[in-house]
């Protein structure tokens, strides 16, 4: 299959457009040959102009256009690859042609009419071939790229937004974590604190404390009561009963 591909040969088609020299091919070679992607090659009757754009597996140009220009016309040769759009490669060898004719204006003319004529049927040519459905493809492309310009608005807010939450969630996580310090320094008796605090309980309820019930009252772990209440009896403030 690689052998039978290698051996295809592109299509060739041509333009022939009216002109006319108004000095020498001399003159114009010497004008164009700034243009590094071309070869150019001149005689007393004509004057060859030669892009070469790719080669095959031989080596053989592939992809090409020539100029030729007479000094009574322009000959456009090019060829067409097997994939390739035959319009739209028309219309890219004409916009080639004519970038190369701005530039010798005044020392070759040509019949601007089929000049334009050939322009004016290529871009129907192009546009003509473009099916309905394209158009359809374009106004749903320019439909999401129009969305995807409000989504990409939406999240440089939404963006914006999270960062202030961001800020006010860590301000009140720190606000959060003072308030357990205060609480906590609030829910924190010291010992004589304490020993006073159990001796109202005892004093009004009839002399009996109930650890958990005060622990409760007083949001106290029971422990810490127990703690201070054993200090209580070690030195005398209170007596174990039964």
């Amino acid at each position: 299959m690689a052998g039978e591909a290698s051996t295809i040969e592109p299509k060739i088609s041509s333009i022939h457009l009216k002109g006319s020299l108004n000095s020498t091919f001399d003159s114009m070679a010497n004008r164009l040959s700034s243009l590094q992607m071309f070869s150019i090659k001149n005689s007393a009757d004509s004057l060859i102009i030669l892009r070469v754009e790719s080669r095959n597996i031989q080596k053989k140009p592939f992809l090409f256009f020539i100029f030729t220009f007479r000094k009574d016309g322009v000959d456009i040769d090019y060829s067409i690859g097997e994939d390739s759009s035959s319009k739209i490669r028309r219309l890219y060898v004409l916009k080639n042609f004519i970038a190369v004719l701005s530039l010798v204006t005044d020392l070759y003319e040509i019949d601007s009419t089929d000049v334009f004529q050939l322009l004016d049927s290529g871009i129907d040519d192009v546009i003509g071939s473009l099916s309905q459905s394209y158009g359809s493809l374009f106004n749903s492309y320019d439909s999401l790229f129009n969305k995807y310009r409000e989504i990409r608005r939406l999240n440089i807010e939404l963006s914006g937004a999270n960062k202030n939450l961001s800020v006010q969630a860590s301000m009140l996580s720190s606000e959060n974590a003072e308030l357990k310090e205060r609480l906590k320094s609030l829910e924190t008796y010291s010992d004589t604190s304490l020993i006073s605090m159990i001796e109202d309980w005892i004093e009004s309820h009839d002399g009996t404390i109930d650890i958990n019930e005060f622990a409760n009252a007083y949001k106290i772990i029971p422990p810490r009561v127990e703690q201070v209440l054993n200090k209580m009896v070690s030195m005398g403030y209170v007596e174990l009963k039964g």
